[in-house]
């Protein structure tokens, strides 16, 4: 009884924080002015291993320089980000930046000045560098132990076999990154502040096998992230992949079912993938411009990583010199309006957005038990945006 009662002291603390968090959102939309970013995320290399069926960052030609590991550090030193909660590095392949582990001392260094709110950081990896993902991993959570900050390693995984060879265009994909996160759990055996997951992008090519990854996670501890193909130049380059990716009413309705289950523990992002199926039209919050926005390799500034309309260079020009004239505010605007918007299945834009949007989250706390509720709450890693 008392925890249940504690449960319903916090929602309700919660939901004033919501409600709030709905006013200010409205205000700043209206204005088009941004908020303090709190979720940022940086694509430190275009390069990759992989020639995967569905994205196009690998045809990027190798000569095309990404940035340097201290030119990413001293973007991450601007005081834009003295309210940064997560961080994201992604690519092309993170882990073929040979210093990496240089890069997560240096944002260890910026912990104890400028990024004092930090709480987590995410790599995305398709674990094909066995040996190297795991000897810098651990590297990594040694820099980040100390000073309170959780890594959250995500694998890509398109099938738990070897179709996903075939998805990702390289011989043995499967052998190793499943050898990757064998390691990683040993791993995690010794590090608390290590979180494993695995992302799956569902194409027509491994529709029928969602329950195969999904039985592979489980029996790990393995979080999912699991969401339809997305077609954009923005992100992916892919937009002439679009009728290869394309989804039969067979295969859709096979989606359907399969989140019906309610596998994952991310309720919000079941239902609208669900109503995205069967309407083919996605209706949810976005703050992207607001408290989020994304890095290329080079340097250029997106507010939303999907909506391909760059604002400018970070390496030329002020961080919020870049955030704050006409034409940002005029993108922040017709956030969520955009094509691309419609049609935005990915599951980690929700997670930033629903906090700082306010209203939706709060008609969700309402909608759901306390118990339910909380323990979606920690698990997608929510409650860092209330401490």
């Amino acid at each position: 009884m008392h925890k249940l009662e504690h449960m319903k002291s916090s929602g309700l603390t919660l939901a004033g924080r919501l409600a709030l968090n709905g006013l200010r959102f409205q205000y700043l939309r209206r204005a088009g002015h941004p908020g303090k970013p709190q979720a940022l995320s940086l694509e430190i290399t275009h390069h990759c291993i992989a020639k995967c069926i569905m994205c196009n960052i690998w045809k990027i030609p190798r000569e095309v320089p990404d940035l340097s590991v201290n030119q990413w550090l001293r973007i991450l030193d601007s005081p834009v980000f003295s309210n940064l909660r997560e961080l994201d590095i992604t690519g092309g392949e993170p882990y073929l930046v040979k210093d990496l582990p240089h890069l997560f001392a240096g944002i260890r260094d910026l912990k104890s000045e400028n990024l004092k709110a930090l709480r987590s950081i995410a790599i995305t990896t398709n674990g094909i560098l066995t040996q190297r993902v795991l000897a810098y991993t651990e590297a990594i959570l040694q820099s980040l132990n100390a000073c309170n900050v959780e890594l959250v390693v995500v694998c890509a995984v398109d099938a738990a076999g070897p179709l996903h060879n075939r998805i990702r265009r390289v011989e043995d994909a499967w052998s190793k990154v499943h050898a990757t996160l064998q390691g990683l759990i040993k791993i995690r055996s010794k590090f608390p502040n290590l979180v494993l997951g695995l992302k799956t992008t569902i194409l027509p090519a491994n529709v029928d096998l969602l329950d195969n990854i999904a039985d592979y996670a489980a029996a790990s501890d393995l979080f999912t992230i699991m969401s339809p193909c997305i077609i954009t130049q923005g992100r992916y380059l892919n937009p002439e992949k679009a009728a290869d990716m394309a989804f039969n009413a067979q295969q859709i309705q096979k989606m359907i079912q399969f989140y019906l289950q309610g596998r994952s523990l991310w309720r919000f992002h079941n239902e609208q993938i669900i109503r995205f199926l069967k309407t083919g039209t996605l209706k949810k919050p976005c703050t992207c411009g607001f408290n989020y926005f994304f890095i290329r390799y080079d340097g250029t500034l997106l507010l939303c990583p999907l909506v391909d309309i760059p604002m400018g260079n970070v390496t030329e020009s002020n961080l919020e010199d870049l955030l704050s004239p006409p034409k940002a505010c005029g993108v922040r605007r017709r956030i969520g309006r955009f094509p691309d918007c419609s049609r935005c299945t990915e599951p980690g834009l929700e997670r930033f957005s629903l906090p700082f949007e306010g209203w939706t989250y709060l008609k969700v706390l309402r909608k759901m038990k306390p118990e339910a509720f909380f323990q979606m709450h920690r698990h997608m890693g929510l409650d860092k945006y209330f401490s």
